[in-house]
């Protein structure tokens, strides 16, 4: 998703985004007319690079919460239907979402930064086709730990590796899954012997992917 509207600046957090609650209705307006016309990414948000997409991270830097943890935040049926169109579309304007939903400009603005803040709304990243960049095959690898390992150094060594795109802790005798994306059979063969050098990997299973019936989905 792309962010939508302005981002107001948080010190101490490196340039992280947050929503002021104190604007006034004049401001709003000035935003309104500033942002309806353009796509929901910031200035700031609005460059990703090749490397970032290539890995399936986004290269756009999350918008985190100002707090550690997640604040209270009611989510109301409109909030959900805030958070549908933006997962469907981030590069949306708040005019239009604001038509979609029933609100004005400047509503939709706040209940976004709030959500925001809350860390409901925990980043934006473009989605792309990884065929287009020539990464045609898809594993889901298994990685099996050592009796004795530090998951702290086993989860940094997989970080580490570019071909792994997402990486989930599970229950049951493999202590990760990952999912790995290259360009061919023998990049992935390269990957799974450099999981296997990692420090605590015992051993991995892999299952490859033979199609993607759908991603990421929204609906």
């Amino acid at each position: 998703m792309g962010r939508p509207g302005r981002a107001h600046r948080a010190p101490g957090g490196g340039g992280r985004p947050h929503h002021e609650d104190d604007h006034d209705h004049g401001d709003h307006q000035q935003d309104q007319r500033s942002h309806a016309a353009h796509p929901l990414v910031p200035r700031s948000h609005r460059h990703c690079t090749t490397a970032g997409i290539i890995r399936g991270r986004s290269a756009v830097r999350p918008f985190r919460s100002p707090h550690p943890s997640r604040t209270e935040c009611a989510i109301d049926a409109v909030d959900r239907q805030l958070i549908d169109l933006l997962r469907a579309n981030g590069r949306a304007s708040y005019a239009e979402l604001a038509r979609q939903v029933g609100l004005s400009a400047p509503a939709v603005h706040e209940r976004v930064g709030k959500l925001e803040t809350a860390g409901v709304i925990t980043g934006y990243r473009a989605v792309v086709d990884p065929a287009a960049l020539g990464l045609d095959v898809t594993a889901l690898v298994g990685v099996i730990e050592s009796d004795s390992v530090d998951d702290t150094g086993v989860e940094a060594a997989l970080r580490a590796l570019p071909e792994v795109e997402d990486c989930w802790r599970v229950a049951g005798s493999e202590g990760y899954v990952i999912k790995v994306r290259v360009t061919d059979i023998p990049a992935l063969e390269a990957a799974i012997n450099a999981l296997n050098r990692i420090e605590g990997v015992a051993r991995t299973r892999t299952t490859v992917v033979l199609s993607t019936k759908w991603e990421g989905r929204h609906d």
